[in-house]
């Protein structure tokens, strides 16, 4: 697993550090002790957002990263900034790093957020690189705050916090950015079960046999082009008496397509290129279910990953073919390259049979969400509203962006099918998100608060952004964390 920056809290800067980062606002540079405004405008350095300047004269280096004004920087902002930060120290061991204090931002969560930039923003993939001439160096920052020792202890748990939820995001950007020829659905099974297993996690791992007893109708159907035999992963979280659970249990759902050539209805080749991150739902989903243990989680969670790559081969499924998703309905598929979906279907219906108290599922499920937002906010899509703000307040909390879109139940009749129950793909060109969002939607039981994260944009970054990418990003395991965390039985307002 990739190997992170480990970042510490003190109430002054260490001897040994070797680079000191200050985050300054545009308002503050002028208080600025450590450079001169004159070094500082002959860099042009102006405290901007997503700007930094790097002054090292050979013994220890100064770094100074940009918040923008002091009215618009919050918890995403120090985020981002710490990452950047992160960015800059790569060649440095010792760090040390400084942030202003900002009216109406509480001191432990921007600590929070600092941290995890850190963290996140150190990450690096490099399983398939040959080894360096020099082995990389970890790095270690320690944040400086001046307080009574009492208020130390809150950030010092705010930073094991973040320690906790970036590893879980690392485990998925690792799973995610491995290549499908590698990670394959056996593996992926493997690698989920170990995890959840160290972790503390109930596991069941159902093979090829398992799937055929459970009647996963789906989950066979792709798997029908591959050589790879399917594998679908049980998780279960029960928190300890000692917490005071709160009584009720999440489902979390995700998908997970080990590599997806699109099947009998082939992708172009420029649209394989980077399908190895189809399973991107059910390794967020896993990373955060590995991570609930260690966070103190009072809510119960169980998850449901089915895994398999979508593959041609002479028996592959045909467009027009037709199977039984568990629970009875049957779907004439059209379209092969349609596959996450059916997947899900069968994902959903055992996810209801638990009789949760919502059920949130995560998806790299259509490109239409990337031409609706873009590759930076995730569509959600529910059928409680109450459900949906609550899950929306999550990723707010969680520094992820969501997008609410709608679930029309005239578009149904899209879905019509002329032999079966109801057809994989819609019967024309655009709001391809939302009649996805609806066929899910039929796998949910009448009464069970459902929401569904199209993830296909965020997942996977082709350039840094913040503390995301290059590469996998590991979307949806804070969201998901931030929702389990604080879920307590009441309104939006209350997660807030």
């Amino acid at each position: 697993m990739a190997e992170l920056a480990s970042v510490k809290v003190a109430k002054s800067v260490p001897a040994s550090v070797k680079a000191a980062v200050s985050l300054v606002t545009t308002e503050g540079l002028g208080r600025q002790r450590s450079v001169s405004r004159a070094a500082l405008d002959r860099a042009g350095f102006t405290g901007a957002v997503n700007t930094s300047v790097v002054l090292d004269d050979g013994d220890r280096a100064t770094v100074l990263v940009g918040l923008g004004p002091t009215s618009g920087v919050c918890t995403d902002s120090l985020r981002r900034g710490g990452a950047a930060a992160a960015r800059l120290l790569a060649r440095h061991r010792r760090a040390s790093l400084v942030w202003p204090e900002i009216d109406g931002l509480d001191p432990a969560a921007a600590c929070s957020a600092i941290a995890e930039g850190i963290l996140l923003g150190s990450y690096s993939f490099d399983e398939f690189r040959s080894p360096p001439s020099e082995p990389r160096r970890a790095l270690t920052v320690t944040l400086v705050r001046d307080l009574p020792n009492a208020e130390l202890r809150n950030l010092r748990a705010a930073v094991e916090r973040a320690s906790v939820v970036a590893d879980a995001v690392a485990f998925a950007r690792d799973l995610v950015n491995t290549p499908g020829g590698t990670l394959t659905p056996e593996v992926f099974a493997e690698r989920a079960a170990e995890r959840a297993r160290n972790a503390g996690l109930e596991v069941e791992v159902l093979d090829e046999d398992g799937i055929r007893n459970e009647e996963l109708g789906g989950l066979i159907a792709v798997n029908k082009g591959s050589i790879h035999p399917p594998r679908f992963v049980v998780l279960r979280y029960s928190p300890d008496e000692s917490l005071d659970p709160t009584g009720d249990t999440l489902a979390l759902v995700g998908k997970g397509i080990t590599f997806d050539s699109g099947g009998l209805s082939i992708k172009p080749a420029d649209g394989m290129i980077g399908m190895k991150m189809d399973m991107g739902g059910a390794a967020a989903v896993i990373a955060a279910m590995c991570a609930l243990p260690a966070l103190g989680a009072r809510t119960a969670a169980v998850s449901y990953t089915p895994m398999t790559d979508n593959m041609i081969d002479g028996d592959a499924q045909r467009p027009g073919d037709v199977f039984t998703a568990r629970g009875g309905t049957t779907v004439e598929v059209l379209n092969t390259d349609a596959e996450g979906r059916l997947v899900l279907a069968d994902a959903l219906v055992m996810a209801c049979e638990e009789e949760p108290a919502g059920i949130v599922d995560l998806a790299t499920l259509t490109g239409a969400c990337l031409v609706a937002l873009g590759d930076r906010i995730a569509g959600l899509m529910a059928n409680d509203d109450g459900f949906r703000d609550r899950v929306a307040a999550a990723a707010a909390r969680a520094g992820e962006r969501v997008w609410p879109l709608p679930l029309p139940a005239d578009y149904r009749r899209q879905l019509d099918s002329k032999v079966a129950d109801i057809a994989n793909i819609g019967g024309g060109r655009y709001g391809g998100t939302l009649t996805a969002g609806l066929f899910l939607q039929e796998f949910v039981a009448e009464g069970v608060p459902w929401a569904h994260l199209d993830i296909a944009g965020p997942a996977y970054l082709d350039q840094v952004d913040g503390e995301q990418g290059p590469g996998a990003t590991g979307f949806g395991v804070r969201t998901l964390l931030s929702l389990v965390e604080n879920w307590g039985g009441g309104n939006p307002a209350e997660d807030e």
